[in-house]
């Protein structure tokens, strides 16, 4: 574990430090070497296949950006029931990416986002690597060390042999996912590019299928279709036993079309897989080659716990009505 120096970014749409695109004051961003290889957060220079995906996918270009940056900013000052960092560049861009620089549909998402924290308050109040790490010790969450072939982040989910679900809940879970997300939402190439999950389902048994119920499947699915401002591309179902059909079922009346045709079942057809990540970006369980190791829940915790700092400013920015009701640290609400 080190400390990495906030890098330098640019960009049509990129403010001019890396140092902007955080909400807190973090000088050095955490860092794990791995031999050679150093994983930390990517605040720097989108490369250059990245920047063509956001000219052709996202229409970012000059004459698109300054423009809906501004009226972005108008239609927040407009609202008075929503607190948000509005003068702050790259957090406006995190919205107007995933909607391609239309500035009516991030301010949407903006209040979707904000709504939906709202609604699920017992999850997300106060939500904190340092207080979540039993979900990080289960070691049932990892982020691959490397993109995909498309420049995508992998985020692997083992709901099977690794899951105690008598020790770590559901719930503790989606608050990993959230972390998880909310980190990946800072880098411009995830913002550009996306990611993909993998659901590594080897080993679900009936006891684990019982934790799944209609409400736990409806708030993932709000979350990922309506609320979370990042493109996931993809959702693979590996190693799946015939159960996991009971767990899908819960799922899919709340799925709409663009998402349910972004998930895809591939049991353990590892060439099935491989059509959609090349096996270079792959561990060897998945039948791939890359050469970096798997991540730890814990070292991925030690990693997100020197950020914990930036998750307080993220969770200081929402509905007025529901950061009122938090209390400060006296006890008193604000």
């Amino acid at each position: 574990m080190g400390m990495c120096h906030l890098p330098e970014t640019g960009g049509p749409a990129a403010p001019s430090a890396a140092k902007t695109a955080l909400l807190s004051d973090i000088d050095e961003l955490p860092c794990i070497h791995l031999g050679d290889f150093t994983l930390t957060f990517e605040l720097g220079e989108m490369n250059d296949h990245c920047r063509e995906v956001a000219l052709k996918e996202l229409r970012e270009t000059s004459e698109n950006v300054g423009p809906a940056l501004e009226r972005l900013r108008e239609l927040l000052a407009e609202d008075k029931d929503i607190v948000v960092p509005m003068d702050n560049d790259a957090w406006l861009v995190r919205f107007l990416r995933p909607c391609k620089y239309y500035p009516e549909s991030a301010y949407e998402l903006i209040k979707r986002y904000y709504s939906f924290k709202e609604k699920h308050s017992s999850v997300y109040r106060d939500l904190l690597p340092s207080k979540e790490r039993n979900i990080f010790e289960a070691n049932m969450l990892t982020v691959c060390p490397n993109r995909d072939q498309l420049g995508r982040r992998i985020l692997v989910l083992e709901l099977g042999k690794k899951w105690n679900h008598k020790k770590t809940t559901l719930d503790e879970v989606y608050k990993g996912c959230v972390l998880f997300l909310e980190a990946a939402m800072l880098e411009p190439e995830t913002q550009v590019c996306g990611a993909v999950v993998i659901f590594d389902m080897d080993g679900l048994s009936m006891q684990q299928v019982w934790q799944f119920t209609p409400p736990f499947a409806k708030r993932i699915v709000d979350w990922l279709q309506d609320s979370v401002p990042l493109r996931v591309k993809n959702i693979h179902i590996i190693n799946q036993p015939y159960i996991f059909n009971m767990v899908f079922a819960l799922f899919k009346p709340f799925l709409r079309e663009k998402l349910r045709s972004r998930i895809i079942f591939h049991g353990t057809d590892r060439e099935s897989l491989h059509s959609y990540v090349s096996p270079k970006c792959l561990p060897d369980v998945y039948g791939g080659s890359v050469a970096l190791p798997r991540i730890s829940g814990l070292q991925w915790y030690e990693l997100l716990l020197k950020c914990d700092k930036e998750y307080e400013a993220i969770n200081s920015f929402g509905l007025k009505k529901s950061l009122e009701d938090v209390p400060d640290k006296k006890g008193k609400k604000k």
